[in-house]
């Protein structure tokens, strides 16, 4: 007799369940996770090596000497 009541309780809890699940409702499930995550790490890829190669470049200019000469004459005039 216990069998049975737990037969129909997941009987009559079973519709309860159905009805509350939108059908017109679209979620991303599954592959919509799994293609986040995957251009999730392509970005944090790509950032980790653009950061590598920006601390490679030197951004301290060497003074150029046709100009470096031409300074100290007029600021004396």
């Amino acid at each position: 007799m216990p069998s049975m009541s737990a037969h129909l309780a997941l009987t009559q809890l079973a519709p309860l369940a159905a009805k509350e699940l939108d059908e017109n409702k679209v979620t991303p499930g599954v592959l919509g996770f799994i293609v986040f995550a995957v251009l999730a790490l392509a970005v944090w890829g790509l950032m980790k090596s653009m950061n590598r190669h920006m601390h490679k470049i030197d951004f301290a200019e060497a003074p150029d000497p046709a100009t470096a000469g031409a300074a100290p004459e007029s600021a004396q005039k």
